[in-house]
């Protein structure tokens, strides 16, 4: 027996008739998964929508208070780490042991630089108090006031800014989690072009992760500063 068939062998599990069944098993269990996740993301936006259209001048009002550059970079970030985590399929694909860690190294980097430049900007919203609850204020952190139209609403923007940004921060130190889990089996040969389904599904929730992100951008970075209604 060849390593590879040994080690198809060893990841079959004994509740499935072969290796193409517990495949199409296991990425349907993903898609559901993702679906799951896309209900619940999708309250959040939905929550958005409403409160947007509602008190859309604080909206403004607390979109001016996002760094755009930042979130600019950290969406090219992510965009390149969705290119590195498919090119780390691939590799699995392929049996490139080698190129797989390569590419899933790089992936877990750029997600760290992501969360690293995300860590910044939280740190500066809580130096300008507008970190939701007590000490949120139309102040910065000099004591300038602000000139926001409405500072009650305005903390309700703040409020689902951190929780979906906080949620999706979240989905990626998991997924950074996921990425160490796969680094090291490919390290111990677990991956060839018979066996990558791990892999493959940790690729899908991380560009499903992505997305979520590249929503999240425009939502809460490009209000249009012109709206007059």
């Amino acid at each position: 027996m060849s390593s590879d068939q040994a080690v198809v062998a060893s990841e079959l599990q004994h509740h499935f008739r072969d290796m193409e069944q517990q495949k199409e098993t296991a990425t349907f269990g993903m898609w559901i998964f993702l679906i799951t996740e896309i209900m619940f993301f999708g309250g959040m936006f939905c929550a958005y929508l409403i409160y947007r259209l509602s008190y859309y001048q604080s909206w403004v009002d607390g979109s001016q208070r996002m760094d755009i550059t930042l979130g600019a970079i950290n969406t090219a970030v992510l965009i390149f780490s969705s290119l590195t985590m498919a090119m780390a399929v691939h590799s699995a694909q392929v049996g490139k042991r080698n190129l797989i860690i390569l590419f899933l190294i790089l992936t877990l980097v750029l997600g760290c630089v992501f969360l690293g430049i995300k860590a910044v900007e939280y740190h500066d919203h809580w130096e300008n108090h507008e970190l939701p609850g007590k000490y949120f204020s139309g102040l910065d952190k000099n004591g300038v006031d602000k000139g926001w139209h409405d500072v009650p609403h305005t903390s309700l923007y703040f409020a689902l800014y951190f929780a979906m940004t906080g949620m999706h921060a979240t989905h990626m130190i998991i997924g950074a989690g996921l990425l160490i889990w796969l680094i090291v089996a490919a390290y111990k040969g677990k991956f060839n072009e018979n066996y990558f389904s791990p892999v493959e599904n940790v690729g899908l929730y991380w560009h499903f992760v992505d997305i979520v992100w590249i929503y999240l951008f425009p939502l809460l970075y490009l209000i249009s500063h012109k709206h007059t209604g």
